[in-house]
């Protein structure tokens, strides 16, 4: 077929089973033409690597392209999944897929915030507060995330660590040595300028259901996990909180505090687990991988709803267990996976 037609080739998409329909252009990603579409699908890194644009396909016939195995298997290909940010649409299709509701009134924006204040957690974790000109109004739901541009270009997705509250984004950001994260820590000071994008992601609480609620974080995971409990504890929730975090060290574990405040007036249990105590740390809690002392606690997990962000390994981790051996319905599983390149590494 001549280049330019093939260019112009569209096909349409029907999402199950509420017959949203878009239509997709041969060239773009099904995730793409969606967004564009202003049909909001559930996603997050939007390079295949965290799997959370996963969707079947019930009729029609797709490109995988750059799809990974480890993420999308054989198996998932033949029983009909693909991977929304990397698959083509090669015929007419209908997808069974989530359509995101809570976020298709939010506009993704572009402003300049201005840095109000700089905090370290941690050796290593950086607060980063952000201020937005005073008169602009900047919407997001707790769990999303923003792309920062710092000076010459260098970007970073970050995500969002408190409610929306007078014009102020919090960030946090592990230093693990790359461009991003030298400029913040050894060059960014007060009152720089810094450009973003946002909000961007599907990651966010889901009010309606009335499910306990089982978040599980590493590193700086805890960023978005802690904007989503707080805005629970806000609005009163009565919903069971349970919060694992996981981290090497209990330096690892740098708003612990924070979350051990919450147990005392709410209905929020905290489980800090490391992998790697040191002797130095003095450490009487819990210890392994975060996402096997939620399995320790919990023999059946189908009646409840999980929040998992941080590392892929993680991530993964607890999907895949949680669903195969615990029981959870895999639509009850919501994740924001970081990864290098577009999320802060953990």
């Amino acid at each position: 077929m001549n280049d330019s037609l093939s260019a112009t080739l569209t096909h349409r998409v029907n999402v199950k089973p509420i017959d949203r329909t878009f239509e997709v252009q041969q060239d773009d990603t099904i995730l793409a033409a969606a967004l564009k579409s202003g049909c909001q699908l559930p996603y997050s890194c939007q390079n295949g690597i965290c799997g959370t644009c996963r969707a079947k396909v019930l009729d029609g016939v797709v490109d995988h392209a750059e799809s990974s195995m480890a993420i999308l298997s054989n198996e998932d290909r033949q029983q009909g999944y693909a991977l929304l940010c990397q698959a083509k649409a090669l015929t007419a299709l209908t997808i069974a897929c989530e359509v995101v509701e809570a976020t298709q009134d939010i506009p993704i924006r572009r402003l300049v915030s201005r840095v109000d204040r700089l905090e370290r957690l941690a050796e290593d974790v950086m607060r980063i507060r952000l201020r937005l000109p005073a008169k602009e109004s900047f919407r997001f739901l707790p769990g999303q995330y923003i792309n920062v541009v710092m000076p010459g270009g260098i970007r970073r997705s970050l995500s969002l660590a408190n409610v929306p509250d007078d014009n102020v984004l919090e960030l946090h950001l592990r230093n693990y040595g790359g461009p991003f994260s030298q400029h913040v820590f050894n060059v960014m000071k007060e009152n720089d300028l810094v450009r973003l994008e946002g909000p961007l992601g599907t990651f966010f609480v889901r009010e309606d259901s009335n499910k306990p609620m089982v978040f599980v974080a590493s590193g700086t995971g805890f960023a978005p996990i802690k904007a989503m409990i707080e805005r629970e504890l806000e609005k009163a929730s009565s919903r069971e909180i349970t919060l694992y975090w996981g981290g090497r060290r209990a330096s690892d574990l740098y708003l612990s505090s924070v979350a051990e405040a919450w147990t005392k007036s709410h209905n929020v249990t905290f489980i800090p687990v490391l992998s790697e105590a040191h002797p130095d740390d003095l450490w009487e809690g819990r210890v392994g991988f975060v996402h096997r002392a939620v399995m320790e606690d919990y023999e059946d997990l189908s009646q409840h709803q999980v929040y998992a962000c941080g590392a892929p390994v993680v991530v993964q981790s607890a999907r895949q267990d949680f669903v195969a051996l615990r029981n959870l319905p895999e639509e009850e599983f919501f994740a924001d996976m970081f990864v290098s390149g577009q999320k802060t590494p953990q």
